[in-house]
């Protein structure tokens, strides 16, 4: 059995341990969704910019590093903190999570953004086979980074995170010094509400869902550093989930200053085409080969993260398939997913993810409350989870046309409703009631940690 002495990084300063972790989790967060966000933010938001920033931030990085928290308060991975609310809850949740943002969506994804921005506009070339070839190499090179679990905060902080972020750098550096700012009206949602359409053009980046899967990945390799969990591990955690969300902080705000300076930017329909031609008004044919590698590492950073996290998952929910196994078997799924059919995939996890998402932010929030309350909870996540949870059902019914008008009659009411936000308020209610229940009878100690191999042990 390994132990962490024996693991490389346990020789390493905790100076550099830390941030190389920072900038593994930074790379890992920063998919191609969070590249082509911002400008379109910075393009719409007009005179809105500030607040519509603000509160992108809050969804798109303070989120997703409070998720990442989480993970080290609890001491394992997501199962321990879905466990409170209940055995179906704490085994469905967290499966339909590592599906969702895994190889039923993001990994496909991954593969499929990086061919749109690299292989059409360099070689003219568009076809299945080119797409199905591409999706092979940009796999096999996933699984390949991925193939040791304790290395993949070392392969994505180390090498590949410096050029991705040197080449954005390159990018929004010659697009501030040789474009002007363009003043507009706030446009769309940005009109009225701009800090609510920041937040929630945010919250769609899924990044606090991915983040529930990625700490495993940074808590693993912290403790396997010599790390113990605990104080020492939420601390660690913390500093570098500080660090990755500064680093997220300054890209979105370079990334939506972009969006700001391209003449007639809200005529873009995605921010794509917007850092496309902003890259090739800056630097010519060079510029289409900048944002090609900018694209294809920013996919290829999130791809390793996502199936190192998803495979160890599963590696430890049925601990009879390793790690490498169930590895091999999601870069399979998902290439064939990322060549066959995408948009109808896209159609159908849309859907499930937003009914992720209001349990999920729940359930991030009362693990990191409980120990600021000294409070031991219990039917506080028991009644918030099943409260967000049926909540977010019927919102996601509603969505697909299903019983709208009985739905919307018994839902309808709620503030923020019409903002995807409704589920917010009865979530805290029932939060409040199962919480003053809790401190009133006082709450019996938590089950013992289940056992489980170490993490170390995933991979072999």
């Amino acid at each position: 059995m390994r132990g962490p002495v024996n693991h490389p990084t346990t020789h390493r300063s905790g100076a550099v341990l830390l941030t190389m972790t920072a900038a593994s989790l930074f790379a890992m967060f920063f998919g191609a969704g969070n590249l082509v966000f911002p400008p379109m933010l910075g393009a719409q938001a007009g005179e809105g910019f500030t607040p519509a920033l603000i509160g992108f931030m809050l969804s798109a990085v303070a989120l997703p590093i409070l998720a990442v928290l989480a993970i080290a308060v609890t001491g394992e991975d997501i199962r321990d903190m879905t466990s409170r609310g209940g055995r179906v809850f704490g085994v469905l949740f967290p499966v339909l999570v590592y599906l969702s943002i895994g190889a039923s969506y993001a990994l496909p994804r991954t593969a499929a953004v990086s061919y749109s921005a690299a292989v059409p506009p360099l070689t003219d070339v568009d076809n299945w086979p080119a797409k199905f070839a591409f999706a092979a190499v940009f796999f096999a090179l996933t699984y390949v980074l991925a193939f040791d679990p304790d290395g993949i905060i070392d392969t994505i902080g180390k090498f590949l995170t410096p050029i991705l972020v040197a080449l954005m750098a390159v990018l929004v550096t010659l697009t501030l010094t040789t474009m002007e700012r363009q003043s507009a009206p706030a446009a769309a949602d940005y009109a009225e509400q701009p800090f609510v359409a920041g937040f929630l053009e945010g919250y769609l980046t899924m990044d606090s869902l991915a983040a529930l899967a990625l700490g495993i990945v940074v808590a693993t390799t912290l403790t396997h550093s010599g790390i113990k969990p605990g104080k020492p591990l939420v601390r660690s955690v913390a500093v570098a989930g500080v660090a990755a969300g500064l680093m997220l902080a300054l890209v979105y705000l370079g990334l939506a200053a972009i969006g700001q300076r391209l003449p007639d930017g809200q005529k873009y329909t995605d921010g794509a085409t917007m850092l496309s031609d902003a890259a090739r008004e800056t630097m010519g044919f060079g510029g289409t080969v900048v944002f090609a590698l900018i694209v294809v590492l920013a996919c290829l950073t999130t791809s390793v993260g996502l199936l190192g996290a998803t495979s160890a998952f599963f590696a430890r929910l049925v601990p009879s398939i390793s790690y490498r196994t169930w590895a091999l078997v999601f870069s399979v799924v998902s290439l064939l997913i990322s060549t066959l059919g995408l948009d109808k995939v896209i159609e159908v996890a849309a859907p499930i993810i937003g009914f992720l998402y209001p349990p999920g932010m729940a359930l991030i929030l009362l693990t990191l409350l409980e120990p600021l309350l000294r409070i031991r909870l219990h039917l506080a996540f028991v009644f918030a989870l099943t409260v967000a949870l049926a909540w977010s059902a019927l919102m996601t019914l509603s969505s697909l046309g299903w019983g709208t008008d009985v739905i919307e009659s018994l839902i309808g009411w709620a503030p923020g409703h019409a903002e995807q936000l409704g589920w917010m308020l009865p979530t805290l209610a029932a939060a409040l009631v199962g919480g003053a229940i809790d401190l009133m009878r006082g709450t019996p100690e938590r089950p013992a940690r289940r056992e489980t191999a170490e993490p170390a042990e995933v991979g072999t």
